[in-house]
C-alpha cells in the first residue's frame, strides 16, 4: 500500500472514529436530555399523579330531585369526566380508526408515523404522526411557549409524557382520559358534555355516524361544528366513516348507508338562559357560593363551583317545573292579548299620560344597548334619541314556542314592547318539608332576567296578607264565626288618621270573619286589625317569615307592603303543616367529584300557631275557594279536590296574586308589569282570581292529570285531634245580597277610598 494510500485510509478511519463519535455523543446527549427532563430538569414536569387527575377546570353538575336529570353545569371550562365503560364503543373505534390507527400496538410513539415525517415533508404533505397518547400528553402538557427554536425540547416532553401515560395506564384509561380533556365544538369539553349537548345523551348511546360526527370535530371544532357548517361537518363525518371502514369497524353496506344520512341533531347546550327552571338555577348557583365558603376540602383550601366538579343535587322536580313553566305560558299567551287590547296600550297613548310613564321610558332608553352604542359614536342625546325612532332588524320575545321572533322595529319601539309585556312568578313547595318544587321567575330568562320569585323580588301583595292578620286574630281567642264589623273604622291619631278609615265593603253590614276573608272585604280586616293592635300584626308577620319591612299603619292589613313572592310563601306553610311553619330550601346535598358527601341539606322548622289555630285557617281559606273571590277553581276551572287559598290585587290592579294550597302541595303566583305604572284599567281583569289565579289552577289540572306523580286530588285536610270549629252551616256566613258571580266575589270599594282588594 502506497504511502499515499495508507493516508487516505487513515483519514477515512478517523472520518468513521468521527462520525461514530459524534452519533454517540448525539445518543448519549438524547438520553441525557430524556433522563433530564423525566426528571423535571428541563422545566416543569407533571408526576403521573397529576396526570392521572389533570388540573382541567371541571364543571358542576346540577341535578333534579331525582339525581339522574341535569338541569345545568357552573364551569370555566364545559367539561365532565365519564368511565370507559360509560363510552359506546362506536366512539372508541371511530377515534383509534380516525387518529391513531395503530394504537393498541404502540407504546406511546408510533415509529412508522415518526419514520415517515421526513418523506412526507419531502413532498410538502402535511400529515398528523402524534398518537393520541402524544395528543393526550400535549392537551395535559399545555405549551407554554411559543419559541420556534424551543419547539424540540416542548416535542421530547410530550414524547417522554407519552411514554409514561403508557407505562403508567392501560390503553383504556388512556382512551378515557383523552376523550374527557380533548375540546369540541362550541366551547365543549370532554365526551359526556359533547354528546349531551349534540345529541341530548350519554356516551354509551352514541350511534355509529353520530360518533363519527363527534371525533370528526376534533380536527378542527370551529370548521367542523355540525350545528354552524353542517356541509363541512357531514364531509369529514364521512372521512371518519371511510377510515372506520378501511380498518374493518363498519362494513361496506353500513358505509353506503351512514354516508347518505343527514346529520340531525338534537342540541341542547345548557347555559344560563336556556333549558329548564334558568331563575332556579341561578338562585341555586348564588346560594351555592355561600354555602361553600363555609366549607373546605381535605387540604383546606375552598371549593370553588366553577372549577372542582361537584355535583349538586336540588330539590325540584322536573314535571313539577315542566308544567309550572306551561302554565305561565298558557295562560299568559292569552291575558298578554286582553292586556294589549285595553284603551291607552292598543293605540299607544299610554306612552302620552303622565310624567312618571315618560321617567320610565326616558331611563329605559337611556339605558339600552341601542342608545349607549349610538352616544359611543359621539352622538349628541338629541341625535342619538332620532336614532332610536329608526326601524332595524332585531330579535324580540314573543309567546311562541321557541320565545321569539324576527321583527323589524325601532329600538323606541321595542322598549315600549317590552315594558308592557306581562311578568309572572310562580313557586311551587313541599309545604310538610319546605322543598322547592318548581321555581319560574320569570316569563323567559333570555330576555327578562329579573326573577319575581327571588326574596328580594318585593311588590305590594295586596289581601294576600289577610290570612296573617285573621290568623293571629284566631290564635288570640277569635272564632270564625265572630261577627266582624264593616264600618269605616277609626284608629288612633298617632297613626295620622284624623276620620274613620272606610277601605270600602260597608254595604255588607256587620259579617262573620269567614265571610270577610272568603270575600276579602277590606273594612272587616280594618276592624280586626284595630281590635289586635297594628305593632302586633307586623311583629307575628315577621315571626311568620316576612323580612320585609311593615310600615305599622293601618293600611297594612290591606297589603301596601312590599313583600316577595318567596316570603308569602314561607309564611303560608303554616296553615297547612299544622301551623309549623317550613323554611323553602333548594339544595338537598353536595358531592366532590369522586362521589363523597360534603354537605348534607334538611328542612327546617318551626311552630307558629298550634294545630288547631292551624286548621281554623285552612277552613276559612277554603271558603274562599269554595264561595269566594277564589271561586272560578271550581267553577271555570272544575277543580273538585280539597284546597285553600287566597287571592290579592294592588291598588290600581297594578299586582295580581294567588296563594292556595292542597294536603300535598303549596304554590304561588304573581302577575304584573315589571313597573307598576303599566297595569290592568278594569278590575275584573286585574284582580288576583283573573290574572293570578289560573297559573295556579291550570298547573294543579296538569298535576291531578299525571297519574306518574303521587299527588292525590282526592286527598282532604286531615284536623287535628280535638278539633273543633263554629258551624260552617250557620246561614249568617253566607248572604243573599253579595251579588256571587260564577267567578267568584269582585270587591268594590267605596268610591274615592283606597283600592286595596282581593
Amino acid at each position: 500500500m502506497t504511502e499515499q494510500e495508507q493516508k487516505k485510509e487513515k483519514k477515512k478511519k478517523r472520518a468513521i472514529i468521527i462520525l461514530w463519535s459524534s452519533f454517540s455523543f448525539i445518543v448519549l446527549l438524547f438520553i441525557v436530555l430524556i433522563i433530564l427532563i423525566n426528571k423535571g430538569l428541563m422545566g416543569d414536569m407533571p408526576t403521573m399523579g397529576e396526570l392521572e387527575n389533570p388540573n382541567s377546570a371541571l364543571s358542576s353538575e346540577l341535578y333534579a330531585t331525582d339525581g339522574t336529570t341535569l338541569l345545568g353545569r357552573y364551569y370555566v371550562q364545559d367539561r365532565s369526566n365519564c368511565k370507559f365503560a360509560d363510552i359506546s364503543p362506536n366512539i372508541i373505534n371511530a377515534l383509534i380508526a380516525t387518529e391513531d390507527a395503530r394504537f393498541y400496538d404502540h407504546a406511546g410513539i408510533d415509529p412508522i408515523a415518526t419514520i415517515a415525517i421526513p418523506f412526507y415533508a419531502v413532498f410538502n404533505k402535511k400529515r398528523g404522526s402524534s398518537t393520541i397518547t402524544q395528543q393526550l400528553a400535549k392537551n395535559l402538557f399545555e405549551r407554554t411557549s411559543k419559541s420556534k427554536f424551543l419547539l424540540p425540547l416542548v416535542k421530547l416532553k410530550e414524547w417522554v409524557l407519552a411514554i409514561k401515560l403508557e407505562r403508567n395506564l392501560t390503553k383504556n384509561e388512556i382512551l378515557t382520559l383523552y376523550l374527557n380533556t380533548v375540546p369540541f365544538s362550541d366551547n365543549v369539553y370532554g365526551i359526556t358534555n359533547a354528546s349531551l349537548t349534540f345529541y341530548k345523551k350519554t356516551p354509551d348511546k352514541v350511534t355509529i355516524e353520530e360518533a363519527a360526527t363527534l371525533v370528526g370535530m376534533l380536527k378542527a371544532n370551529t370548521q367542523f361544528n355540525p350545528r354552524t357548517h353542517p356541509k363541512r361537518a357531514t364531509e369529514r363525518r364521512n372521512t371518519v366513516l371511510e377510515q372506520m371502514y378501511k380498518y374493518k369497524s363498519i362494513n361496506s353496506a353500513q358505509l353506503a348507508e351512514l354516508k347518505a344520512k343527514k346529520i340531525l341533531l338534537d342540541y341542547h347546550k345548557i347555559d344560563y338562559h336556556t333549558g329548564l327552571a334558568p331563575y332556579f338555577r341561578y338562585v341555586v348557583e348564588q346560594q351555592l357560593k355561600q354555602v361553600l365558603k363555609e366549607l373546605r376540602k381535605p387540604d383546606g383550601r375552598e371549593y370553588d363551583i366553577y372549577k372542582d366538579g361537584l355535583r349538586i343535587t336540588t330539590t325540584l322536580d322536573v314535571k313539577l317545573q315542566r308544567y309550572a313553566e306551561e302554565a305561565v305560558q298558557e295562560h299568559l299567551t292569552d291575558w298578554q292579548k286582553v292586556f294589549m287590547s285595553q284603551n291607552g296600550y292598543r293605540d299607544g297613548t299610554i306612552w302620552n299620560k303622565g310624567k312618571e310613564i315618560q321617567n320610565i321610558l326616558n331611563n329605559a332608553v337611556k339605558s339600552s344597548e341601542h342608545y349607549q352604542a349610538f352616544k359611543g359614536d359621539n352622538m349628541t342625546d338629541e341625535q342619538a334619541f332620532k336614532k332610536m325612532k329608526e326601524p332595524v332588524k332585531m330579535k324580540i320575545f314573543a309567546w311562541n314556542a321557541s320565545h321569539s321572533k324576527d321583527t323589524v322595529m325601532s329600538p323606541l319601539d321595542s322598549i315600549k314592547y317590552m315594558k308592557t309585556t306581562l311578568q309572572a312568578g310562580f313557586m311551587v313547595m313541599d309545604h310538610s318539608t319546605g322543598e322547592v318544587k318548581a321555581w319560574v321567575g320569570g316569563i323567559d330568562h333570555n330576555y327578562f332576567q329579573y326573577d319575581h320569585v327571588n326574596i328580594n323580588a318585593k311588590r305590594q301583595v295586596g289581601s294576600t296578607i289577610k290570612p296573617l292578620l285573621y290568623c293571629l286574630a284566631i290564635d288570640n281567642g277569635f272564632s270564625p264565626c265572630d261577627m266582624v264589623s264593616t264600618a269605616p273604622v277609626e284608629f288612633e291619631h298617632k297613626y295620622g288618621m284624623d276620620h274613620p278609615y272606610d277601605a270600602g265593603g260597608s254595604e255588607f253590614g256587620n259579617v262573620t270573619m269567614k265571610f270577610a276573608i272568603a270575600n276579602s272585604i277590606n273594612n272587616a280586616a280594618l276592624y280586626v286589625l284595630e281590635k289586635i293592635g297594628i305593632e302586633a300584626f307586623v311583629d307575628f308577620a315577621q315571626k311568620c317569615g316576612i323580612k320585609s319591612r311593615m310600615d305599622p299603619f293601618p293600611s297594612v292589613a290591606l297589603g301596601v307592603s312590599d313583600i316577595s313572592l318567596y316570603e308569602m310563601m314561607t309564611a303560608y306553610t303554616m296553615f297547612p303543616n299544622g301551623g309549623m311553619n317550613s323554611q323553602p330550601f333548594l339544595i338537598s346535598k353536595i358531592e366532590d367529584k369522586n362521589g363523597m358527601l360534603i354537605k348534607n341539606f334538611s328542612y327546617v322548622q318551626k311552630e307558629i300557631i298550634n294545630p288547631i289555630t292551624a286548621f281554623k285557617m285552612v277552613n276559612m281559606m277554603r271558603g274562599v275557594v269554595n264561595n269566594g273571590t277564589g271561586a272560578r277553581i271550581r267553577g271555570k276551572y272544575g277543580i273538585k279536590s280539597d284546597v285553600a287559598g287566597k287571592t290579592g290585587t294592588t291598588n290600581n290592579q297594578a299586582d295580581a296574586w294567588f296563594i292556595g294550597y292542597t294536603p300535598q302541595l303549596l304554590a304561588g303566583a304573581w302577575v304584573g308589569c315589571d313597573d307598576r305604572e303599566f297595569r290592568f284599567r278594569r278590575e275584573d281583569l286585574g284582580q288576583g282570581a283573573a290574572s293570578a289565579l289560573p297559573i295556579w289552577a291550570l298547573f294543579m289540572r296538569k298535576v291531578f292529570a299525571d297519574k306518574t306523580l303521587n299527588y292525590n286530588p282526592t286527598k282532604s285536610f286531615t284536623p287535628p285531634e280535638g278539633f273543633v270549629d263554629c258551624d260552617a252551616d250557620n246561614p249568617n256566613i253566607l248572604l243573599e245580597d253579595t251579588n256571587k258571580n260564577p267567578d267568584g266575589y269582585l270587591e268594590k270599594p267605596a268610591p274615592g277610598t283606597m283600592d286595596y282588594g282581593q
